[in-house]
């Protein structure tokens, strides 16, 4: 292993900004692995933390295929890690909303020119992403439709699902996007949780990662088997609302199998602590994603339900 600054602003006052990564191998740029772009993105900064030392221990033992380098960078903005404040500091923009930057531009605008100028030659990319909504999700990879994708590809993670999404106008100026765009095989691998820690989902993702290299020959791994990925598109998943706001108090959890009418979850009058709102299955279905925040407010996305086949 070697670690390497892939991209540093100068500071004045106090220490330089740096961007760190940790390479494995040598030789084609084969994969890359980008980790927290936003402050509150603690759980993909620790599921990068455990790659890297899986990593080291197999480059140790020898199950690096020869001939290929593996990059994994932890975080792409320490700063606003270290002060828990979800995008940049200073003026409150996202770097995952400034790709593939602009070298003479604002802050996170160099960032993200510095960092795409680095990375976007490696065959595999893979991002570490979250939602802008707080919750729970079912792992899954997601992959931007931009006529570059290879969905087959995707299903190679053997996690429980695929998302094709179709980019909405904000999502050109992200990674994902413009690695695609960039001719890189790009995959967004959403873990359970974003603020908080779950080692089971870190694991799963991991393991997932690590399947996915054997299969491409990067690595010598076996033992993980995963599920026979199920491809998602819009018209797949549907999106469960509240019709009125308060203490939000979910009745399903990730994964549950529910059914057209049941009561998924309820709203609580904020003053008086009795019922105000009950949400109802919209389909039948399995939950995908849950919000996981105390309060929640009028006509918001509160969960998600896959579509049973039909």
């Amino acid at each position: 292993m070697q670690k390497k600054i892939v991209y540093e602003i100068k500071a004045l006052y106090r220490d330089h900004f740096r961007v760190t990564g940790f390479s494995f191998g040598s030789g084609e740029q084969s994969m890359c692995i980008v980790g927290s772009m936003r402050g509150n993105e603690n759980q993909q900064l620790y599921t990068c933390s455990q790659l890297i030392r899986k990593l080291s221990e197999l480059e140790d033992q020898g199950k690096l295929v020869p001939g290929h380098e593996i990059l994994v960078i932890p975080c792409v903005n320490p700063y606003s890690i270290n002060i828990k404040k979800r995008f940049w500091p200073t003026d409150n923009t996202d770097i995952n909303r400034m790709f593939p930057g602009y070298s003479e531009g604002e802050t996170t605008q160099r960032i993200a020119d510095g960092l795409f100028k680095n990375i976007k030659d490696f065959k595999y990319g893979i991002q570490f992403a979250s939602f802008y909504r707080p919750g729970t999700f079912l792992p899954h990879v997601r992959i931007m439709k931009t006529g570059f994708e290879d969905l087959e590809l995707a299903k190679q993670f053997r996690l429980p699902y695929v998302r094709l999404a179709d980019p909405r106008p904000f999502d050109t100026a992200t990674l994902n996007y413009n690695w695609q765009i960039w001719e890189t095989d790009a995959f967004s691998i959403y873990t359970t949780h974003t603020r908080s820690i779950d080692k089971e989902s870190a694991n799963l993702t991991i393991e997932a990662i690590l399947h996915f290299m054997d299969t491409q020959n990067l690595l010598e791994y076996k033992g993980y088997q995963g599920v026979e990925s199920r491809l998602i598109t819009n018209g797949d998943e549907r999106s469960v609302r509240t019709m009125a706001s308060g203490f939000f108090e979910p009745s399903v959890q990730i994964e549950d199998q529910v059914v057209k009418g049941q009561e998924v979850a309820r709203i609580l009058d904020t003053y008086l602590g009795d019922v105000k709102h009950r949400i109802y299955a919209p389909c039948s279905g399995t939950v995908s994603f849950i919000y996981n925040d105390a309060m929640a407010y009028q006509n918001s996305v509160v969960m998600k339900l896959i579509k049973q086949w039909s």
